[in-house]
């Protein structure tokens, strides 16, 4: 399998000069907007950290979206446009939200969903087209990416129906419950928990194609290929066709990130040619 898993990942990775030249347009034709309020709370650390960045080409319409929500353990980060998405046609995303401990797990879910229900409502100003908006992001990002497109109550919320979503691709994403969140708990790292604050908790068939990936299984964090490698099983057997997952041999957790986006834009390029 993990043969298997790593020559898909080398195959997207040989592609990379395809996907890196799909859709160019030189950075001069390219507009930033930061630090949009996309939420309605008024309290201090809300107004604070519920902020989005929008990056988008001026020259083209209804281009493909990016939804990034940084990593940093729900504890740490801070929003940035990838390197690798720029120049590529598409609008970018880029949300900050608030974290743990200042607010509990649910709080951080939700300011994740209250971003991508902004995106869907606003991004045709920015030459997005709301109908092909991929949600994806790093480590902590990987697993608001799952939760908010699992578990349709967070998007519900705010009127949007989560798959509408076009794919979810988290980036070494956790799939059990948080850690952040289980040491709120007194359960250690190590100690692996599924309750309704896990991915896994949320398994379902009518989801967007769902594309996992993960650094090496012998270098990855507490075993994040193999919460990755279940969550995988688990959605083809309640009959999630469009399940990958996705291996890349040879990087740890915080190197599998760069590798990954050639992986990203594969797909996007495959659902919006």
């Amino acid at each position: 399998m993990k043969k298997l898993i790593v020559s898909l990942a080398a195959v997207c990775l040989l592609m990379l000069p395809a996907a890196a030249q799909w859709y160019k347009v030189p950075e001069s034709e390219y507009s930033v907007e930061e630090n949009i309020p996309y939420s309605d709370a008024k309290d201090e650390y809300s107004l604070e950290r519920c902020k989005l960045d929008v990056y988008w080409p001026k020259d083209l319409k209804d281009c493909p979206v990016v939804v990034w929500f940084h990593g940093g353990g729900l504890t740490s980060g801070q929003k940035y446009i990838p390197e690798q998405l720029m120049e590529q046609g598409l609008a970018v995303v880029t949300v900050n939200y608030r974290l743990m401990p200042k607010v509990e797990i649910a709080d951080c879910i939700d300011d994740a969903a209250a971003a991508v229900a902004w995106t869907f409502r606003n991004i045709s100003r920015y030459n997005g087209d709301p109908a092909k908006i991929f949600v994806s992001g790093h480590s902590a990002g990987g697993y608001l990416t799952s939760m908010v497109g699992l578990e349709k109550k967070w998007l519900e919320k705010y009127g949007v129906d989560a798959d509408n979503i076009l794919a979810l691709v988290p980036f070494s994403g956790q799939m059990i419950t948080h850690f952040a969140h289980r040491d709120k708990q007194g359960i250690s790292n190590l100690q692996p928990t599924i309750d309704e604050w896990a991915p896994l908790f949320h398994v379902r068939d009518c989801v967007p194609p769902f594309v996992m990936i993960t650094g090496d299984r012998e270098q990855e964090m507490f075993g994040r290929y193999e919460e990755n490698a279940y969550m995988a099983r688990m959605m083809k057997l309640v009959g999630h066709e469009e399940t990958y997952l996705y291996e890349l041999d040879g990087y740890n957790h915080g190197d599998m990130a760069g590798p990954a986006f050639p992986i990203l834009l594969k797909h996007i390029r495959k659902m919006c040619k």
